[in-house]
């Protein structure tokens, strides 16, 4: 592959929250550093919803020599709201790929199931129950979907090219059935389930035969044992608040770090053996999802794709300025990239 990388979390914004509470710009490089040397990428996928964080995080991950790839991510958003996002967020990569680096805007992530205006219902839940639990229908409520964010895609990307000059993609679903004729790089969040892993190979030589760079982004899985069989649905072990903020698990759950690790080295020497152009595990680390090792039924880094564990009031030993501690995963896919 020619892009080795991984997600980095700037805190993603939703209903006036910011799921980050600590960004700390010293950190920032300094995990982007790790991220470098350690993890051996050559390229960073951020993410986020604050255009100022996701500037400031790019300048630092340009400055150390990695590819950006500078990727807004709105949630619950109107389609209004999220061109809007779209365009501050363009000139600010702009400026980022004016410094010499290597920059690539992405155009949203799987914007038709976490935004309003594609799908019935009005947050995420909504509109998974309405797609996946209502068979009557569901045909043409995808449909629609489809109409809809291809109408959407030709504004945003427009809107997106008058502020930026560098190559642009989107990170789709495989459902939402994307022209990539207006994009430079065809980019897929695919997501390996016990359900596909008998075609997941074939699905990426399909993806890659036809003929743009391919990227796969948005893979991984969390840190439970059995994880890996239900991937895109392994954070639903979860229980929320009622202001949406991660408070336990549902039940007990036991950890598997190997799993995880194995999991990712699996998909990437698929990706590899298939042609694919590049690669971001999701993720490097989710703030809002600390390690209670004390406290099984409040661990939340089981459910975390984070290749880190998130420590809390402490330290880590492996890096003892650094407020988490690596998983397997980290080892895995640091030797996987150093190869």
């Amino acid at each position: 592959m020619r892009a080795k990388g991984i997600a980095y979390d700037t805190g993603f914004v939703h209903n006036g929250g910011i799921s980050r509470e600590r960004f700390d710009l010293d950190v920032v490089r300094r995990e982007l550093a790790i991220i470098r040397d350690d993890l051996h990428c050559n390229a960073v996928h951020l993410v986020g919803g604050d255009p100022e964080r996701l500037e400031q995080a790019a300048h630092r991950a340009a400055e150390l020599g990695l590819e950006v790839w500078f990727s807004p991510y709105p949630l619950d958003l109107t389609t209004t709201e999220i061109l809007s996002l779209f365009a501050d967020c363009a000139q600010r990569a702009e400026r980022v790929r004016q410094t010499g680096a290597d920059v690539v805007f992405v155009t949203g992530v799987e914007l038709s199931i976490m935004n309003r205006g594609f799908l019935p219902g009005d947050n995420l839940e909504q509109r998974l129950s309405q797609l996946l639990s209502q068979p009557d229908g569901r045909a043409e409520r995808l449909a629609e979907a489809v109409a809809r964010l291809d109408d959407f895609l030709d504004e945003a990307v427009t809107a997106v090219r008058e502020r930026f000059h560098g190559k642009i993609t989107y990170a789709c679903i495989p459902f939402e059935g994307v022209d990539w004729t207006r994009f430079d790089i065809t980019s897929v969040e695919l997501i390996r389930s016990a359900e596909v892993a008998d075609q997941f190979a074939a699905g990426v030589r399909s993806l890659v035969a036809q003929g743009k760079p391919v990227a796969i982004t948005g893979f991984g899985t969390a840190t439970w044992q059995g994880a890996g069989d239900v991937a895109p649905r392994s954070m639903e072990i979860v229980e929320y608040d009622n202001t949406g903020h991660p408070v336990g698990l549902k039940g007990d759950y036991l950890r598997d770090e190997a799993g995880q690790a194995t999991y990712l080295r699996e998909l990437l020497e698929i990706f590899d053996a298939e042609g694919v152009d590049s690669a971001f595990v999701y993720l490097f680390a989710l703030d809002n999802f600390p390690h209670r090792p004390d406290d099984p039924r409040r661990d939340l880094d089981l459910a975390s794709l984070g290749i880190v564990k998130v420590l809390e009031d402490r330290n880590g030993d492996t890096y003892p300025d650094m407020a988490w501690e690596p998983k397997a995963a980290f080892t895995a896919l640091a030797d996987y990239y150093r190869d």
